[in-house]
């Protein structure tokens, strides 16, 4: 069994900027040529998240106003008080999706169903330069 560690920068705009990972994974994966095992995506930092959607732009939207109404800019958080960057939002919705997601593969392909996407949403207050962690284990 092999671990291979692989890394996907992206470029983002902040605000709930939700950027579909699923090609890029399926691409490294392919150019990897592991068959079976299963792959990690990890965000460093605490102010993004990953998790999987339908990418299409109703739902990207539905998800973006979800969270504007879950953790909204604009309140009071103590995050806020403490460091006087006005992300606090940021870093409760990051919580709440959470920093990493892992997904099976087989016979080369990653195990999605018909309509799931795996993507990355960048909560920041300012557009950011990412870069994720991609792990794969298997054979």
């Amino acid at each position: 069994m092999e671990i291979i560690s692989e890394f996907l920068s992206l470029s983002t705009r902040g605000f709930n900027d939700i950027i579909n990972l699923t090609g890029p994974i399926q691409d490294k994966l392919a150019a990897l040529g592991l068959k079976e095992g299963q792959v990690t995506v990890f965000v460093p930092g605490s102010t993004g998240g990953v998790t999987t959607i339908e990418f299409e732009p109703g739902l990207v939207k539905d998800l973006s106003e979800a969270l504007d109404r879950v953790a909204p800019e604009g309140q009071v958080y103590h995050h806020d008080a403490r460091w006087g960057d006005g992300n606090g939002f940021s870093h409760v919705r990051a919580a709440l999706i959470g920093p990493s997601l892992t997904v099976p593969f087989q016979e080369g392909r990653l195990l999605l169903g018909t309509w799931q996407q795996i993507v990355f949403i960048d909560f920041d207050n300012r557009p950011r330069r990412r870069q994720l962690v991609i792990q794969f284990m298997g054979q």
